[in-house]
């Protein structure tokens, strides 16, 4: 089935014409369609390799982002991230740059229960707090990602009124807007860690994936997806996990955590907007919306 927001169609034989004109020592594994996202296509190439195209032009900056930027970020993460080991041209009559990346072993998170996701909640509170460092001027600039909220106050609020449960997710949009902004440098940012970008392995967070949205800025984006990702419980032990590596004190992490509950409430319509091409993100959406409906309006790590 074509993903809705897909503007062409990314085929086995077009894989295969690209991989036999631009990496002819690749062409002949064996290749299996693997994960069709918003942005991209993923196909598995041999035991080890994966081949990551994107299916709109939207996409295509973000490939290069990637290209550019994870072997910088890498060795900052102390999980695997899927580095591009080739670079792809357009070609065969596909727009767009690609990549070949390593195959990360585990299951998406997103197939797990948030109590499952418990299990890894202080390792992805290390592997963000050490991703999140000061970042070079030319960081990737993403408008999504990373700016302050009200940047995004125009566009988030009326999706979030138009919600069912929109008292509860406009209190929390709100709560942010009203919390002292980010002061700081801008730091390396994921973009887009929710439980479908991140791998599990025997109750360990075994990789993290799609940096395609890198950035720098405020890294309580990147925090916001910690509401659809654990319970209250696992929750709690991220922050104070996050609170024991992070450089930041007490009054920056406690507005901080507040900022980061209002871009979970952002990110509810867009984790649930595609619930039968994602269902394992639709279910970490809804998850996350239970928890901003019946959780206290404080978040501050203790």
């Amino acid at each position: 089935m074509t993903h809705p927001r897909h503007e062409v169609e990314v085929s086995d034989r077009l894989v295969r014409t690209l991989l036999a004109a631009q990496h002819r020592d690749l062409a002949d594994l064996p290749l299996v369609r693997a994960a069709q996202g918003w942005d991209n296509v993923t196909f598995r190439l041999g035991p080890e390799l994966a081949v990551r195209l994107p299916a709109r032009a939207a996409a295509a900056p973000l490939v290069a982002h990637e290209q550019r930027w994870l072997s910088v970020l890498a060795p900052l993460v102390p999980v695997p991230v899927p580095v591009p080991v080739r670079v792809g041209r357009p070609g065969a009559g596909y727009r767009w740059p690609w990549s070949v990346v390593p195959w990360l072993a585990g299951r998406p998170a997103d197939a797990l229960t948030p109590a499952d996701r418990d299990a890894w909640a202080e390792e992805l509170a290390a592997a963000l707090a050490a991703l999140h460092q000061p970042a070079p001027a030319d960081a990737p600039a993403n408008p999504f990602r990373g700016v302050p909220l009200a940047a995004r106050d125009a566009a988030v609020r009326p999706r979030l009124a138009a919600h069912p449960l929109r008292d509860a997710l406009l209190r929390a949009w709100r709560d942010g807007l009203a919390a002292p902004a980010w002061d700081r440098p801008p730091v390396w940012l994921h973009g887009d860690p929710h439980p479908a970008n991140l791998l599990d392995e025997h109750g360990h967070l075994a990789g993290i994936l799609d940096f395609g949205d890198v950035t720098a800025g405020d890294p309580a984006s990147d925090l916001g997806a910690v509401w659809a990702m654990f319970t209250p419980s696992g929750r709690a032990r991220f922050w104070d996990a996050y609170a024991a590596a992070s450089p930041c004190g007490s009054p920056q992490l406690a507005a901080l955590a507040v900022r980061a509950r209002a871009w979970a409430a952002a990110l509810v319509p867009t984790y649930t907007a595609h619930p039968e091409q994602h269902p394992g993100l639709a279910a970490a959406g809804g998850h996350a919306l239970r928890e901003l409906t019946a959780g206290p309006r404080t978040a501050a790590p203790r």
